[in-house]
């Protein structure tokens, strides 16, 4: 086998980082020399997303940054990955020569051959079946030393009328609790302590299987574990149970912080989404979270401008957001991508009335999360640290309320070495554009 180097750059979700370090796994018991800086290298593998416009225009300029390098000489062969290459091998052939050789969502354990093909001057392109991915592989896992995510099943089938990652990803497939165990005490001696469980839809977990087999009784293993803390993305809110409930209250490793995307809050607007629960039944599912956990902190996901929604339906979900105080949301713009259920729809909202929405609900979103923080003052907190920033002068860290890469900061300030990884008690002494500061207490 040739020593070959391979540079890897992921776009998109935490999920398709897990399938990149996959790939890279494969590559290092290839004999390759795995890399993430594509300059100078054989082969550079670009894992790219496709799910919405945004995210395609950041893998389409992904591509032109490395063909750059090919054109200086700089990079020898370019392979794309994952849901764009799903989605648009066609165009990726006619508009993008400078791509080498594509890869779909169904065969990143193809990458080896695909390298060997590449070096021998052939143009792989491979499509496997996406309902029927392996997922149990090793991993070469990139993430800070601390913290890596789990993921526990592949693709989705829960149909919504705006998302087409199911004709991306395939169907919803459960991975085995005994495979997942292995895995994670694989993390363990890594040395993570805070450990993601992630997928599509995390709450469905097990129920493909038809043993039994479910999330609660997933993570009261997991718990068994030595991780310091264990997150939870995403779960839909017609499918968390008493039971996971109650898991969730009562195993102290499970942070109480869920990510729970609702999408909407007016009737109309979930049904022609195609999701499966109301607003009142959304309404009670967060009052008893917040009953059984009053510290829970809820973070969700909305979309504005779907067709349909006019000033009444996205007053409502204003009036919603501002009674109900979700402390964490992310905001998106409807996308119409093609091929799903949404794009055809009629009373499509003009574009830019959409936009308006997106900035008027994330104003909304920032006032609510300032009154979080506010109320935070003078607390103590349980601190992961991530670091120092030499620029700020402070260390910087996360709670239990703020996921990797998505939510706020905590600027610290300590007399000794804080290492990164150590979880430290902070007491916050005030709010900086967003992020908690405070200081170390012994």
């Amino acid at each position: 086998m040739n020593n070959y180097k391979v540079a890897f750059v992921s776009l998109g979700c935490a999920k398709n980082l897990v399938n990149a370090e996959q790939m890279m796994a494969l590559c290092r018991n290839a004999g390759y020399t795995v890399t993430g800086d594509p300059e100078g290298a054989d082969v550079a593998v670009l894992n790219t997303c496709g799910f919405i416009e945004s995210a395609k225009s950041e893998a389409i300029d992904g591509i032109l940054e490395l063909a750059e390098l090919k054109q200086a000489g700089k990079l020898n062969k370019l392979l794309v990955t994952g849901c764009l290459a799903q989605r648009y091998p066609d165009d990726i052939r006619a508009e993008l020569p400078e791509v080498d050789g594509l890869l779909g969502t169904g065969s990143y354990t193809c990458v080896v051959s695909a390298v060997e093909r590449l070096m021998a001057g052939e143009r792989p392109e491979e499509f496997g079946d996406i309902h029927r991915t392996y997922e149990d592989g090793e991993r070469w896992v990139t993430t800070p030393p601390y913290t890596a995510y789990l993921k526990i099943a592949e693709g989705c089938s829960n149909g919504c009328a705006f998302c087409v990652i199911p004709k991306l990803r395939g169907k919803y497939r459960s991975r085995s609790v005994k495979a997942l165990l292995s895995e994670a005490e694989s993390l363990v001696r890594r040395g993570v302590k805070e450990l993601i469980v992630i997928a599509q839809d995390i709450t469905r977990y097990g129920l493909d299987l038809g043993d039994g087999t479910t999330l609660a009784a997933l993570l009261t293993e997991l718990c068994k574990l030595d991780f310091h803390w264990i997150r939870l993305h995403y779960l839909y809110p017609e499918a968390v149970t008493d039971e996971l409930i109650d898991v969730i209250a009562r195993e102290k490793k499970i942070v109480h912080y869920l990510d729970i995307p609702i999408q909407h809050a007016n009737d109309g607007i979930l049904k022609a989404m195609r999701r499966r629960s109301t607003k009142a039944e959304i309404e009670a599912l967060f009052a008893k979270l917040r009953a059984v956990m009053p510290d829970v902190v809820l973070r969700t996901s909305l979309i504005c401008g779907l067709p349909g929604e006019g000033e009444a339906e996205f007053e409502e979900l204003c009036e919603f957001l501002r009674e109900q105080k979700i402390q964490r949301a992310g905001v998106f713009q409807f996308s119409p991508e093609e091929g799903t259920l949404a794009a055809a729809m009629e009373d499509q909202v003009d574009p830019e009335i959409a936009a308006r929405r997106v900035e008027l609900v994330v104003d909304l979103q920032s006032r609510i999360m300032d009154e979080y923080n506010e109320a935070r003052l003078g607390a103590c907190m349980e601190v992961l640290c991530e670091g120092f920033d030499a620029d700020g002068g402070c260390y910087v860290g996360r709670t239990y309320a703020d996921s990797v890469d998505i939510d706020g900061r905590v600027l610290f300030t300590a007399a000794g070495l804080v290492p990164a990884g150590e979880f430290v008690n902070v007491r916050i002494t005030g709010t900086s554009d967003g992020d908690l500061t405070g200081e170390i207490e012994d």
